[in-house]
């Protein structure tokens, strides 16, 4: 019987976007836009097939990748996929930039001792939250071989020639990953991505603490307009995960909205919010939770898995609840590896975006962080079955299908975004 996560995690610290950092990233990318940027035509490689995959020209403007909106990244001249058939570098230091706690240690370790032959070192680096680490990643200060990234910062990613495409030779394993992943709508043909780890956002609780079934509410989203709760519960500081939910909580579906009505009312119910049950912004439920500090929190699936390593002594992790939509009409992500341009290490970075699409390895960084991978050979029924995620937070299971139904995140226009930001500057001014 596998072991529950035994470390903390937290998924992404201080997420929200800086108001200030934002401009300056879109910046980037109109400046890389006014750039050629067409490439090699035909068509692009699937998984095992041609390195070189086709290019598209640059868009008249910034594209923004969505379900409705697929889109296959243009390849910069001078920035086209390594050739095949070489060999890793040796007596390299393979530079990893990502959040704290969001990947095992031992699996580092494992991947040391895989490429002993070439005399290995890895060098684990970490960022607060995405627009410090795009600063850093421009600034070239350090070269960086592979980060951990979202995709709505896809487009800046891209047009700011931040990140290499992929030859995809190199990467074989791709065949063990969710089928929509090998030709996601964030990044068609997986010219640039693999992924990582995959995720919901709900509502995690103790049922020894609250005394009732929130998943069996109409909607249990009301929960944090509750004022018997007052005082006991959180939310995630995230602007568009808060947002996003209350617009779900109203009806709605279109989350990544731009329209200004939409937006006014979800700025007030939030504001009523604050007014009625007084929560806390957080990103600690994984802990606060199990510890009870926090009868209940907005939270990512991830978090109550790891929560169980977090239970005081002489408390049954069983008390440990997790709900999204059932039918996984709700706010559903996923986070990416890619490899980025300034590294040293192209041919050892695609080693290792490799070596983390392993079944094993999969798994006993899974049992580690919490996050599920989109692997076939991981299914969610089997995650229950073995072990790995017990009956009280099955809820927890992220489904293929529900990429399909479910409510991603996406990138924003700036001046939108700035709306989003102007809405979560005066909810947190209240809170």
């Amino acid at each position: 019987m596998p072991s529950p996560p035994r470390r903390p995690v937290s998924r992404r610290r201080l997420l929200q976007a800086s108001a200030l950092a934002l401009p300056g990233a879109w910046a980037l990318a109109a400046c890389a836009r006014e750039q050629p940027l067409s490439g090699p035509t035909g068509g692009g490689s699937s998984a095992g097939g041609s390195a070189s995959g086709g290019a598209t020209s640059a868009p008249a403007e910034l594209q923004i990748a969505s379900p409705t909106n697929p889109v296959k990244w243009p390849i910069n001249p001078g920035n086209e996929p390594i050739a095949s058939g070489l060999e890793p570098e040796a007596n390299a230091t393979l530079r990893l930039y990502n959040y704290p706690d969001y990947l095992d240690k031992a699996v580092i370790k494992d991947f040391q001792k895989e490429y002993a032959d070439y005399n290995v070192k890895v060098e684990y680096s970490t960022f607060n939250d995405y627009p410090e680490a795009l600063t850093k990643i421009r600034s070239g200060s350090i070269p960086y071989d592979v980060t951990f990234m979202s995709y709505n910062y896809m487009a800046r990613l891209v047009y700011g020639d931040l990140i290499r495409p992929l030859n995809h030779e190199y990467i074989p394993n791709i065949a063990d990953v969710w089928e929509e992943f090998q030709n996601p709508w964030y990044d068609q043909e997986w010219q640039y991505t693999v992924p990582y780890v995959i995720y919901t956002t709900g509502i995690g609780w103790r049922a020894d603490l609250i005394p009732e079934d929130i998943g069996a509410r109409p909607n249990p989203y009301d929960v944090f307009w509750d004022s018997k709760y007052a005082g006991e519960i959180a939310v995630l500081d995230d602007d568009r995960e808060v947002i996003g939910m209350t617009i779900l909580r109203d009806g709605g579906t279109d989350v990544n909205t731009a329209d200004p009505a939409t937006l006014g009312a979800a700025r007030d119910a939030m504001l009523e919010m604050l007014s009625l049950s007084q929560p806390r912004v957080t990103i600690s439920g994984y802990t606060d939770i199990p510890e009870g500090v926090l009868s209940l929190s907005q939270c990512w699936s991830g978090d109550m898995i790891t929560g169980q390593s977090y239970m005081p002594e002489g408390v049954d992790p069983s008390v440990l609840r997790y709900w999204s939509p059932p039918d996984g009409r709700g706010l559903v992500n996923s986070d990416f590896l890619c490899v980025l341009k300034g590294g040293e290490n192209p041919v050892l970075a695609h080693h290792f975006l490799n070596y983390m699409l392993d079944s094993d390895v999969s798994l006993k960084n899974f049992s580690w962080v919490g996050y599920q991978p989109p692997l076939r050979s991981l299914t969610p029924d089997s995650m229950v079955a073995d072990g790995y995620i017990p009956e009280n937070l099955a809820g927890a299971v992220v489904k293929p299908e529900w990429f399909e139904v479910g409510y991603p995140v996406l990138e924003l226009p700036p001046e939108v975004e700035a709306e989003y930001q102007a809405i979560w500057q005066q909810f947190k001014a209240g809170a």
